[in-house]
């Protein structure tokens, strides 16, 4: 008996290092950032069954060879818009009008994604969230040929029933309707008697990125479609942060108070660019051929409308690479006198933290502004494992205490910004299917950063003494969990 167990025992360790080493080589070869590779490395060493199957599950951006070919082809036909709009001249942007750096933004845009800047698109600001999904919600009532919307989240209750009984109406007159809706994100509202009123009132509804045991070994489960995107007869688009939920009905047990979201509105040029967005994660979805898509959809390139100079980047696995990440770092690095950045989770990479420390160094003014309460609680501590080293470079760090804000946007020096999806985390920058807008457009910019000014009001400000004295259980717990941030 005992030379069986000393027998089982010696296989146990052999199998238990070799699965280490293979995977840890594994790691390795894959060639992520040195922390998010020194992470997962030491969970596996540290729990050899949960972190090995852990990182199988969730430790690479696998996702899938037909996916994989899907967005070559897409790249091709995002390439083919930009030569349009390039014929029709949308993108003779006058550079010399700008910061120096955007043109740089401009390029990285263009190779990294397809999409370069457009000119001449209108815009008008949303802050109130009984208002948004009213204005969608009326937009969709007076569309004549198709609405193509896309969200994280649907949550029934209130006036996102709004939204969907527009889409019915809209879809009983005959209007072609496309609705795509995260699989996981939407999960709750996937169970309820709403998909199958929108299906039975004709609207083509499908569930992007579907979750399942046999999926799980075709690519990763927790790469998700982040996007929030409404185009309507094709000359009228809608994006921004803000999930088709009604705050009042939206997780009102977590904690946190009412979500808070901002949303944009827009016509002209951009709204060509934001449908391209929508069809290409059709196309991948459904397998519609997009020539298909742009026919019944009576989609085309819309004339210049408006004073501003736009660009949409779309980003996630496969897709773009680091081409989110590029663009905002550059955007950082064109600042002169202040930075703004709202964002409702805080895990960033090393490139990140240190273009806001340079910022404040060369004498920029850092401000950020994060919710006081979030609903993740690894999140929560992970993020306020980052106060100190801002507060140690002299940003000021704002908590608002009005609910979760939930608005995702950077304003530079008041006169360019970003404005959309992405959070400040690295699931945003290396595993969520995001958009942005980059706006080139002061006027534009200034209206969100006036915003940012309402977000600021109601926030208070970190007192860097104060934080300093947290117990040693808070620091611990906070710097354990940033061990973990590069995985979140």
């Amino acid at each position: 008996m005992s030379d069986f167990l000393l027998h089982a025992s010696t296989w146990a360790v052999v199998t238990h290092v070799t699965v280490v080493a293979a995977l840890s080589v594994r790691v390795i070869m894959n060639r992520p950032a040195t922390g998010v590779a020194l992470s997962w490395i030491l969970l596996i060493l540290a729990t050899p069954v949960f972190g090995s199957a852990l990182y199988l599950m969730v430790g690479e951006r696998r996702i899938g060879r037909r996916r994989r070919a899907g967005f070559q082809g897409l790249r091709e036909n995002y390439r083919r818009v930009a030569e349009t709009a390039a014929v029709e001249g949308l993108t003779n942007i006058r550079w010399d009008d700008h910061t120096p750096g955007l043109r740089g933004m401009d390029q990285i845009g263009r190779r990294l994604v397809g999409f370069p800047t457009v000119r001449g698109s209108r815009h008008r600001l949303f802050s109130k969230t009984d208002e948004i999904l009213l204005a969608i919600a009326r937009d969709v009532d007076q569309a004549e040929f198709s609405v193509l919307m896309e969200f994280y989240i649907w949550h029934p209750g209130g006036l996102a029933d709004e939204v969907l009984e527009a889409l019915i109406r809209a879809a009983g007159r005959g209007v072609h309707c496309c609705v795509l809706i995260d699989a996981l994100g939407a999960r709750p509202w996937w169970k309820t008697d709403q998909p199958q009123r929108l299906r039975d009132a004709g609207v083509q509804l499908h569930a992007a990125l579907p979750v399942g045991l046999f999926r799980t070994f075709v690519g990763r489960t927790d790469l998700r479609l982040h996007r929030k995107i409404v185009v309507v007869d094709g000359h009228i688009a809608w994006t921004g942060s803000m999930n088709l939920v009604d705050p009042r009905f939206f997780k009102q047990d977590a904690g946190v108070g009412q979500w808070v979201d901002s949303m944009a509105r827009l016509e002209g040029s951009a709204v060509a660019l934001l449908a391209a967005v929508f069809i290409g994660d059709w196309n991948l979805e459904s397998g519609t051929p997009l020539a298909e898509l742009v026919e019944r959809a009576k989609l085309r390139l819309i004339e210049p409308d408006g004073p501003s100079d736009l660009q949409v980047i779309p980003s996630g696995p496969g897709q773009s690479g680091d081409a989110q990440l590029q663009m905002i770092l550059t955007l950082l690095n064109t600042a002169r006198e202040e930075i703004v950045l709202t964002t409702p989770y805080l895990v960033p990479d090393e490139s990140l933290l240190r273009a806001m420390n340079g910022a404040s160094a060369r004498g920029v003014t850092v401000r950020l502004i994060v919710p006081e309460k979030v609903d993740s609680f690894l999140t929560r501590y992970a993020s306020r494992s980052y106060f100190q080293d801002l507060l140690d470079h002299d940003i000021e760090v704002y908590l608002y205490r009005d609910g979760l804000l939930h608005t995702k946007a950077i304003t530079v020096d008041g006169q360019h910004a970003m404005f959309g999806t992405v959070n400040l985390d690295m699931r945003s920058f290396w595993l969520n299917y995001e958009v942005a807008l980059y706006i080139y457009d002061s006027n534009f910019a200034a209206e969100i950063r006036q915003l940012q000014q309402t977000y600021l009001d109601d926030s208070d400000r970190l007192d860097p003494e104060q934080f300093a004295q947290r117990s040693f259980k808070e620091r611990f717990l906070e710097n354990s969990l940033r061990l973990a941030s590069p995985l979140l």
